[in-house]
């Protein structure tokens, strides 16, 4: 039985160069989209989460989220305690640094439950958005397997991985 993959893009959504777009147009994965990108409402975030998911076997779901979308995945399991096939959390921002750039609504603090299913927490040495302590701090209380990938920027379109044959290596470990 095939999964069904939910793409999730963190703030500002992710544009034509992202990897989570290409994903979608290649693979036909489903994006998740948020009534706002720019100034988003945790909760907004959540429900909106939920309601994608909950329409379909959750045994066939993998939430594929970026950055902000890392915690707000940790957030909606530790919310609606839903056990799907699992999640890739790509990038995951903190949320709690003075890094973090302005304009989000209740993703602090950074959630530091463990997941109710299978995940892979991906993370890069020079994230400007993270460090590499502290993704690995997440991961660990997430239950969360730490992969990480070099100097790869925000693993975002500046990142230029294109299809990122390797980041779908580590989805189909979901599988």
């Amino acid at each position: 039985m095939n999964p069904i993959v939910f793409i999730l893009p963190g703030l500002n959504n992710s544009g034509p160069q992202h990897w989570q777009t290409h994903w979608e147009q290649q693979y036909g994965f489903i994006r998740i989209h948020q009534q706002d990108w720019d100034t988003p409402y945790a909760e907004d975030w959540i429900d909106t989460i939920d309601a994608a998911v909950k329409q379909h076997p959750l045994e066939q779901v993998i939430l594929v989220g970026h950055s902000l979308a890392c915690c707000t995945i940790v957030y909606w399991a530790r919310k609606f305690n839903r056990t799907i096939k699992g999640a890739l959390l790509v990038g995951p921002s903190d949320v709690d640094a003075p890094s973090y750039p302005p304009g989000t609504s209740g993703f602090m603090p950074m959630p530091l439950y463990r997941l109710p299913f299978p995940s892979i927490t991906v993370a890069s040495s020079n994230d400007q958005y993270v460090s590499i302590d502290r993704a690995q701090l997440f991961a660990e209380a997430w239950g969360s397997r730490l992969v990480n990938i070099g100097n790869c920027g925000h693993i975002n379109s500046a990142s230029n991985l294109g299809l990122w044959p390797a980041g779908m290596t580590l989805l189909q470990q979901l599988y």
